[in-house]
């Protein structure tokens, strides 16, 4: 059986680590680099970086600062926030990231996936969606999560896979920061639709949720969170020797 991740997500905005609710109300955390030093040690499966202002912003993502991040690891890395060109994936992994993450960009080039995937690989590219309900549909959110694209989301997530696309990570905007519990109806339409590895992201609050996401479908490859773990809610050891004891395969 393959063991599932557990991967903590650092959302940095002006070289600090931020966190909102719903995409909005954004506050400050924590340093990125001491926080990316605690998950290595802390037994996190990979990191994931995003650089949330660098597309809004229209610049490229603060290769400082990750640089930094990538020193103080040993797990893999995923890199993401205003990577609009090749160009950008060559600057991002020089930096030390292992996968790069991309999403507005493909609305700007829809064929960059491929294009990343042809150079890289398709195990270097991770298409990452900001997804919320309207109307009874799903649809790709840009900006930060404030812009409906009207683009329907499940097409458009099969598409990319189709692409070359590696992984995903799919993003709620419904249950981001809300700690309710991950968005199992949208995990379970995406799954239904491609056949690549899947991480949730939007909605932990306890250890449970990460069990009811595994046992939910087998699909879903890891559960990624942010506040609980910056805020010691939760522990990532801990949560991986739960998850275990309930027949969950981890890697500890």
């Amino acid at each position: 059986m393959i063991t599932k991740r557990i991967i903590p997500c650092l959302d940095v905005k002006n070289g600090r680590v931020v966190k909102g609710v719903n995409f909005e109300g954004v506050q400050d955390v924590a340093d990125p680099v001491e926080l990316a030093r605690r998950y290595n040690e802390a037994g996190a499966d990979e990191l994931v970086f995003y650089d949330i202002t660098a597309s809004v912003e229209g610049r490229g993502i603060f290769t400082d600062i990750l640089k930094k991040v990538a020193s103080e690891i040993f797990i893999p890395l995923t890199v993401g926030g205003g990577i609009n060109t090749l160009e950008d994936f060559d600057r991002v992994l020089k930096c030390g990231a292992d996968k790069v993450s991309v999403n507005s960009g493909v609305l700007k080039n829809p064929d960059l996936i491929r294009q990343a995937a042809q150079r890289y690989g398709d195990q270097c590219v991770v298409f990452s969606t900001d997804v919320k309900r309207v109307g009874g549909q799903w649809h790709i959110f840009t900006r930060g999560g404030s812009q409906d694209t009207g683009i329907e989301a499940l097409s458009w997530i099969e598409q990319g896979v189709k692409n070359g696309a590696g992984e995903l990570v799919i993003n709620s905007i419904d249950t981001d920061g809300v700690k309710g519990g991950f968005d199992l109806a949208l995990l379970d339409a995406v799954a239904e639709r491609v056949d690549v590895p899947i991480i949730a992201s939007g909605g932990a609050g306890k250890m449970e949720d990460f069990k009811a996401l595994f046992e939910a479908n087998p699909k879903v490859d890891a559960g990624l969170a942010a506040s609980i773990f910056h805020r010691g809610e939760v522990d990532i050891r801990a949560l991986k020797e739960y998850l275990r004891g309930e027949g969950i395969e981890m890697r500890i």
